[in-house]
């Protein structure tokens, strides 16, 4: 029988060929973005609780009402921003489905959807699927920062969306005050659309502030927001995000995805309701994670890799332009073969697959690990 893929570019993606490989040769595996330690025992007993009273039946389809009570009031109270919990809130099977399910809803063929490269694999080729068209903007190291001026070049009234994904994976960027301005004036009076993906708002460093479209008025009005609990809890198993949006568009995400999940895992929302009460469940994540990533730099600093710049995410990025000038895929595999440490080549997060020689590297791991692969690196 003859089938016609609908991506036919598309194979396995790099973080299942490199946490197969990372099994295969028994290595350090700082590739996928996973923790490698329990998340809260409280947590997990909550799960264990509701479990054990009965609660495992359908969840309401947009999702328990007390879970996006919570994030309305995290929402208020971290970004000066209000949602309705009835209409503009959506608990979502994990950050992924959300951003799927927010282009699904708005993209039809023909649209063009912006991009910055690198930028997370699951973007590009959900637009593709859709039958929208990718207009890619490449950002160079060690700051990629956005040319806004290239960007209003390639806006036309075929334009439907700009993605953006603020704390960046995999550069660690964040965006700036002055980037909120320019893509205010850049979609003024348009018909754009924003998808912020904003899994990583609670990880950022050094005593910044995350700037969520929310805040911004202009933009919130367009902007669906996308989001995830299990990098916020360390579950990344439990595939448990959400969307925010306002009510026009949210009310076409819904449309999506009731007939895409439906509802998502009862129990884990009722404790995830819980937990999100307490405040410092969330706001002491960026302290945890700058202790990880202050660690794994001062102990990279030991090896010939060079470390980039990084504000937020668990990730950390390194130039080996001092060790190889050989293909970023090619070291990757490399140092799993041979010297036992996973990574993730850069060029796979690129359309065209740029290859700026950089590897990025997991930190959402005990120390000891941290420690361990280290000592491996330094022997590179």
């Amino acid at each position: 029988m003859l089938l016609k893929s609908k991506l036919p570019e598309v194979g396995i993606t790099i973080f299942t060929v490199m946490s197969q490989l990372a099994v295969q040769y028994d290595a350090i595996n700082l590739s996928q973005g996973f923790p490698d330690y329990d998340c809260s025992p409280e947590l997990i007993s909550l799960v264990s609780k509701y479990m054990n009273e009965g609660r495992n039946q359908y969840a309401p389809m947009a999702g328990l009402m007390a879970l996006r009570e919570r994030l309305a009031e995290k929402q208020e109270q971290l970004h000066k921003s209000t949602y309705n919990p009835e209409s503009e809130i959506t608990i979502t099977a994990g950050g992924t489905q959300a951003i799927f399910t927010a282009l699904t809803c708005v993209i039809h063929p023909d649209d063009e959807v912006i991009i910055f490269d690198p930028a997370y694999d699951c973007y590009a080729p959900t637009v593709t699927l859709l039958g929208g068209v990718v207009r890619s903007i490449e950002l160079s190291p060690p700051e990629y920062k956005i040319n806004w001026t290239e960007v209003k070049k390639l806006v036309n009234l075929k334009t439907r969306m700009i993605i953006l994904n603020s704390p960046n994976n995999p550069t660690g960027i964040t965006l700036s005050e002055e980037d909120m301005k320019e893509l205010i004036s850049l979609t003024h009076n348009s018909n754009i659309l924003i998808l912020s993906d904003e899994v990583y708002e609670h990880l950022i460093y050094d005593g910044a502030d995350h700037l969520s479209v929310s805040r911004y008025p202009e933009l919130k009005e367009r902007s669906f927001i996308t989001a995830s609990f299990g990098k916020l809890f360390h579950t990344t198993g439990w595939k448990v995000g959400y969307c925010l949006a306002p009510v026009w568009l949210m009310s076409e995400f819904r449309k999506v995805h009731q007939f895409q999940i439906f509802s998502v895992n009862t129990p884990v929302q009722y404790a995830i309701a819980d937990f999100l009460s307490e405040r410092g469940n969330y706001l002491e994540l960026s302290n945890f994670f700058q202790v990880k990533k202050n660690f794994f730099s001062n102990l990279l600093r030991d090896t010939r890799f060079d470390l980039l710049p990084c504000y937020g995410s668990y990730f950390q990025s390194v130039q080996y332009s001092r060790i190889s000038d050989e293909k970023d895929t090619d070291l990757a595999k490399r140092l799993t073969i041979e010297f036992g440490v996973a990574s993730i080549p850069v060029s796979a997060f690129y359309s065209n697959s740029t290859d700026h020689h950089i590897l990025r590297f997991c930190f959402a791991k005990k120390q000891e690990t941290l420690e361990k692969a280290v000592i491996r690196l330094a022997k590179v």
